[in-house]
């Protein structure tokens, strides 16, 4: 009888597991994301040059020069809010640093159905925040 309840029991984790992926994997494409932006600014600074991290939206990716682009799951939802000169097309644009951290500012928002995280650079101060994000 106990083996009959622990093997319901363990066939019923799976889905748990499963529900669960797309938040998590949303968590960390908003974690990688964050970091990119920041080493992107980083570099900027270390380098006294003016560095972009180019978000494209429709191949889901993010590159900075010099560095390994990074690939986001295609399941999540990708919106890119950057200033309008750093925009390259429609489905691509750059949030750019400067030698003293000051940004051109944007938003990076990955969603999975109703909810997401938004990762943003203010403009003044160049810093990089992660927040929870829900549509309006």
């Amino acid at each position: 009888m106990v083996l009959a309840i622990a093997a319901l029991a363990m066939s019923a984790v799976p889905p748990l597991f499963s529900a669960a992926l797309p938040g998590l994997e949303m968590k960390a494409a908003a974690r990688r994301t964050l970091h990119s932006l920041r080493l992107a600014r980083e570099s900027a600074i270390r380098q006294g040059t003016d560095l972009g991290l180019v978000v494209d939206v429709e191949a889901r990716r993010l590159e900075l020069p010099g560095h390994r682009v990074l690939t986001l799951p295609k399941r999540l939802d990708l919106t890119l809010e950057a200033a309008e000169q750093e925009m390259l097309d429609d489905q691509r644009g750059a949030i750019r640093f400067f030698p003293d951290g000051s940004s051109t500012g944007g938003r990076v928002i990955l969603a999975y159905g109703d909810s997401g995280y938004q990762v943003g650079v203010n403009w003044l101060t160049g810093r990089v925040r992660m927040a929870p994000w829900v549509p309006e």
